[in-house]
């Protein structure tokens, strides 16, 4: 595991290195470019995103049948398999398509600091996809989030941006302080760093005493809880996107919800499997049961205060939270107790990111348009939007019917996969109080849509001007929403099983 060859640790990380330099470019452009070519920085941003996005593809990993030692690269910090491949794909095109939306914003578009960043976020998620190691955990953690905590707060001038960054910047260090600790009780007993070393040693170091795995447990998981935005960790995301701007919005929602996500489920796996059994406790119960308490609350609690928000922004803040509840409906279904039921669950969480992803992506990027447009985030104001820009109009339905679950928008499959995990690890109860959460969320999503297409508006007449950057940002998205929502969803969810195959690869 230790042994290091420079070439044959290359591939694992590829998007790694080019994010580096991505980044150094966008510095230079941000330093010699004149005024008015500065826009050029956004395009090679995105650009220089979505090609780096084909790396983790061109670069494959071992087949996981070679077994978790030919998985690990750079001394065990850093494992290259199918889900790294998978999440690390989808968080680059995330930076990409959040770089472009931020072209035509005031106070961003212009401002090559605002892209460098995004760039050095998206590193730090890339790293803790594929992350195999506590420092290198942490490392990436830390990389992905300093950055948020900067870009939500980057309206200097504007007042609900500071405070949204400042609850941002005070939990996420509150949880990174948590979870640190977690990790030092961890290391404390096992006397090991490496995720897949812990557990072999935790037995050995504890005999047959679970509290101390299980407070560990309990503060690695509100780390993550705060990083996935689930209850009851998720006080920061309404103010946080609402004042951040909408394309750092965007950003947040997704690649670090679909980062963190792929971690949760590694470290969760390879620190407290199955095999796990200290005393007369299974560690793995624990967590099972503690992720099916957090999906409940999180889906109830967020689905029913959207049920009451005026500003679109802060709906799809609690829109947010509950769909992290019905992502944990996968991570609880990890429990199952046939391998291919486990891969499964492991993959219904990573098709529900990937689909989560453009969805998003797609719903903020109409939310900056209109708000450049108009000035307003309010959902009244949105009355008579199919009269202004119909295309608009339709793709923001489209992102919301995903949300929602309908077909044949990516979301029903999503929610379809997950909820089959679920029957199939014999936590039905969860799937029928995610399908109860659903039809509640519907009510508001079609409350939006029918603001659009029946109220009426004195501004109908106003049309909402759409550049041709904008036009990329909506199109790549819609399109991939409705591919997800027929012929592309069993062909990304085998992806995603193959990776979950190489994730108990051990």
């Amino acid at each position: 595991m230790t042994e290091f060859n420079f070439l044959q640790s290359l591939p694992s990380v590829a998007p790694e290195i080019g994010l580096t330099i991505l980044a150094v470019v966008v510095l230079l452009l941000d330093v010699y470019l004149p005024e008015n070519q500065r826009r050029t920085i956004a395009y090679v941003t995105a650009v220089g995103l979505a090609l780096l996005a084909i790396t983790p593809i061109i670069w494959a990993p071992p087949a996981a049948g070679a077994g978790a030692e030919n998985l690990l690269y750079w001394g065990g910090m850093v494992r290259h398999d199918t889900l790294a491949q998978i999440f690390k794909v989808m968080v680059l095109l995330a930076g990409s398509l959040s770089s472009l939306m931020a072209i035509d914003v005031k106070g961003l578009g212009r401002r090559g600091e605002f892209y460098l960043i995004i760039v050095v976020s998206t590193l730090g998620a890339t790293l803790i996809s594929g992350a195999a190691d506590l420092i290198m955990v942490f490392l990436g953690l830390e990389t992905l989030s300093i950055p948020l905590y900067v870009l939500a707060a980057f309206n200097r001038n504007d007042a609900r941006s500071a405070e949204g960054g400042m609850k941002y910047f005070l939990f996420g260090s509150f949880a990174s302080a948590l979870m640190l600790f977690g990790f030092s009780i961890l290391y404390g007993f096992s006397g090991q760093t490496n995720l897949y070393a812990i557990a072999d040693q935790l037995s050995v170091g504890l005999g047959s005493t679970p509290i101390p795995v299980l407070v560990a447990m309990v503060l690695v998981v509100v780390g993550f809880g705060f990083k996935i935005g689930a209850v009851p960790f998720h006080f920061w995301t309404p103010d946080m996107y609402e004042g951040a701007p909408t394309p750092v919005t965007a950003f947040v929602s997704v690649a670090s919800k679909a980062a963190s996500f792929a971690l949760l489920m590694r470290f969760l796996i390879a620190v407290f499997p199955n095999t796990l059994v200290l005393g007369n406790q299974d560690i793995q119960s624990f967590w099972v049961q503690l992720a099916a308490a957090m999906a409940v609350i999180s889906m109830t609690l967020g689905n029913v205060l959207a049920l009451s928000q005026r500003n679109i922004k802060r709906l799809l803040a609690y829109s947010s939270i509950a769909q992290a509840g019905y992502t944990l409906i996968g991570v609880a279904a990890i429990q199952a107790q046939a391998p291919l039921d486990q891969a499964q669950a492991v993959a219904s969480v990573g098709f529900y990111m990937f689909m989560y992803v453009f969805t998003n992506i797609l719903a903020f990027a109409v939310v900056v348009l209109f708000s450049e447009a108009t000035g307003s985030e309010t959902i009244a104001d949105l009355a008579g939007l199919n009269r202004r820009s119909p295309w608009l109009a339709l793709t923001l339905t489209v992102a919301l019917l995903s949300l929602a679950g309908i077909p044949p928008a990516a979301g029903f499959f999503g929610k379809f996969f997950l909820f089959n995990a679920a029957v199939k690890s014999g936590l039905a109860w969860l799937a029928i109080v995610g399908v109860l959460n659903s039809i509640v969320a519907l009510y508001y999503y079609l409350v939006v849509i029918k603001v659009m297409y029946v109220d009426r508006s004195p501004d109908e007449d106003k049309p909402i001007p759409m550049s041709s950057a904008s036009g990329w940002v909506l199109g790549i998205p819609t399109v991939l929403v409705l591919v997800l929502g027929t012929i592309g969803a069993q062909v990304v969810f085998n992806w995603a099983v193959a990776g979950a195959v190489s994730l108990f690869a051990s």
